[in-house]
């Protein structure tokens, strides 16, 4: 049971790294002004997916029972 915590956690950590690489990349392309609107939306697009996986994780990890 805690290697699979330990995994759940470290995938949760690396799908939340993924929303914030996404966020700053965003940010830096547009500020550059070498990323279209269209982009920009895209990478903030996945980012988003990232941290609703990683909400949805949490959220089973949380429901279930420890003995």
């Amino acid at each position: 049971m805690d290697g699979e915590k330990n995994i759940g956690g470290i995938v949760t950590l690396a799908l939340r790294a993924i929303a914030l690489a996404m966020a700053v990349a965003a940010i830096v392309l547009g500020a550059l002004g070498t990323a279209t609107v269209a982009t920009q939306v895209t990478l903030l697009g996945m980012g988003l997916f990232g941290l609703a996986l990683a909400s949805l994780q949490q959220g089973e990890r949380d429901e279930q029972p420890s003995h």
